[in-house]
């Protein structure tokens, strides 16, 4: 450190003293001393700062610098905290690709690129949300389906019950009312029984819509049975 160094550090140091106390912070920055003691450059205030640091009477503290020792600077006095070594010098290609790739990959484009992917992000949810909501839907309208198909289907078979003991009934009818018709004309033919094909004869006559001619198979005798004469 030269002569001058050695008095801008000093000068630096004594201002910092009227300030605060061993142990304190300090609460203005340095450029502000700097200027107050009419420091040619802020590079002669950090200079100034740096060397102040390096002989342990300032150090780095909250933001500011605490006061350490307030006596001044002697010369040829060592430093007690020692430098950063420095960096050993790259070949200029090495520097040049690493600049290109430090500036290649910047803070824009990484945010950049992050946003981009949120919004994909974003779409894909959105889609796939309203994939299932399609999916829950088909998926109701499909039970509501089966819950209808499952009711027509117990309706139907009850109908088929129904309709199954109504013809029974009506078959039982008509064999006693067929023979009560035989009775009236003769005790020969009432002993007779009424045979499955006559009877099956009877009932095609009976399904026969009104417009449709009548059902085949249906004996004279079957006729004069249904329909008997007056007496």
């Amino acid at each position: 450190m030269n002569d001058q160094s050695l008095e801008r550090a000093n000068a630096f140091l004594a201002a910092v003293a009227s300030r605060v106390g061993v142990g304190e912070v300090l609460d203005e920055t340095p450029a502000e001393i700097g200027r107050e003691l009419d420091l040619p450059d802020p590079l002669s205030t950090a200079r100034a700062v740096r060397a102040l640091i390096a002989r342990r009477r300032l150090e780095p503290a909250e933001g500011s610098y605490r006061l350490l020792d307030a006596r001044p600077l002697e010369p040829g006095e060592r430093e007690s905290v020692g430098r950063r070594p420095r960096r050993k010098a790259v070949p200029r290609e090495a520097a040049s690709a690493a600049a290109a790739s430090t500036e290649a990959v910047s803070y824009s484009d990484l945010g950049r690129a992050t946003v981009d992917k949120l919004i994909e992000l974003g779409r894909e949810n959105a889609e796939l949300r309203a994939e299932v909501r399609q999916l829950r839907e088909e998926t109701r309208d499909a039970r509501a389906g089966r819950d209808e198909a499952d009711r027509r289907a117990r309706n139907l078979a009850e109908r088929t019950r129904e309709l199954e003991n109504r013809a029974e009934m009506a078959e039982s009818n008509l064999r006693s009312l067929l023979a009560a018709a035989r009775t009236s004309q003769g005790a020969a033919k009432s002993d007779a029984p009424v045979g499955d094909a006559e009877m099956a004869a009877i009932l095609g006559v009976l399904r026969t819509e009104p417009d449709e001619p009548d059902a085949p198979g249906v004996s004279p005798d079957l006729d004069a049975t249904a329909a008997p004469a007056a007496p």
